[in-house]
């Protein structure tokens, strides 16, 4: 990695805030040990931590997609492709 180089900034440094809140949120939602609740996550294993990301990450897909769909109607599959349930 390049030297003064973070690969971990945000794209809209404004939504900080709005990511914390969601990454509490998750955290709450699965259960995971209440230490996180002070800003500190050092005690919470790595398993956890990796549980709140990747279930952020999901949800992020998820509402994405749902613009997506929202945004242009649907997806455009071509005439070949399957539809999702085989329809």
């Amino acid at each position: 990695m390049a030297r003064g180089r973070r690969r971990n900034q945000r794209l809209v440094p404004e939504a900080a805030q709005a990511m914390d809140k969601f990454k509490y949120e998750v955290a709450t939602e699965l259960g995971i040990n209440d230490e996180y609740k002070t800003g500190y996550w050092g005690n919470i294993s790595s398993r956890e931590c990796g549980a709140v990301g990747g279930h952020m990450v999901r949800r992020m897909i998820a509402a994405a997609e749902q613009a997506l769909i929202n945004q242009q109607g649907g997806f455009n599959l071509g005439p070949d492709a399957q539809q999702p349930g085989g329809k």
